[in-house]
C-alpha cells in the first residue's frame, strides 16, 4: 500500500485505527493483509505500515486521536463535523489531536491538542448545521452509540498504563539525516 493508497484507505471508511484490532478498520492489518500476531513492527511489511502511518499522520486530511478505545485512530476530514457535532458523546482525552515530535537529540516527545481548539472554523460553522439525527448517519454506526463522556476507556478498564503512541517511532523522510 501506497502513502496515497492508505489515506484513501482512511477517506472511504471515514475512522480507521493505526494498528489496534477494534470495532473499526485497522491500517496495519489492512497493509499485512490480516491479523498480525505481536508487534507490527516485526511483522514482514512492518516498513511499509511505518510509511504510510507516517504519511497519513502528517496529513491535514485526517485527524490522529485516541477514539477508539483510547487506541491511536485517524479520522478523515470528512467527518469531522459529525464529530464536532457528537462530541459530548466522548471523553475530551479521545478527541484531543495528538502527534510525536522528534526532537534534535532523537528522542520522541508526545504532544496534544485539546478539542476543540484542533477544529477549524469551517468545519465548526457545518457542525453548527448539522443535526445530531445527520451526523449519526455520517459516523460508522459502530461510533454512534459510543459510551458517555465521563465512561474510563477500555484501557483504562483494562488497567493498561502505557500510553498509545500517536505516529510511529522511527525517524521520517523530514527527520532523518538530523
Amino acid at each position: 500500500m501506497t502513502p496515497k493508497q492508505g489515506l484513501a484507505f482512511v477517506k472511504r471508511h471515514g475512522i480507521v485505527l493505526q494498528a489496534a484490532r477494534g470495532p473499526v478498520p485497522s491500517l496495519a492489518e489492512a497493509i499485512a493483509g490480516g491479523p498480525i500476531r505481536g508487534s507490527w513492527w516485526a511483522h514482514p511489511k512492518g516498513d511499509e505500515i511505518y510509511t504510510v502511518a507516517d504519511a497519513i499522520s502528517e496529513s491535514g486530511e485526517v485527524l490522529v486521536c485516541k477514539l477508539v478505545d483510547g487506541k491511536v485512530t485517524y479520522v478523515h476530514r470528512r467527518l469531522w463535523p459529525a464529530l464536532v457535532k457528537l462530541a459530548a458523546r466522548f471523553s475530551n482525552d479521545r478527541l484531543a489531536k495528538v502527534w510525536e515530535e522528534h526532537t534534535a537529540g532523537g528522542a520522541h516527545r508526545s504532544k496534544s491538542l485539546p478539542f476543540p481548539k484542533w477544529v477549524p472554523d469551517d468545519v465548526m460553522k457545518e457542525a453548527a448545521l448539522l443535526s445530531e439525527a445527520a451526523a449519526e448517519k455520517l459516523f460508522p454506526s459502530v461510533m454512534v452509540h459510543a459510551a458517555p463522556a465521563g465512561a474510563k476507556s477500555a484501557a483504562k478498564r483494562r488497567n493498561l498504563s502505557k500510553p498509545a503512541r500517536s505516529t510511529p517511532r522511527r525517524p521520517s523522510a523530514k527527520t532523518q539525516g538530523r
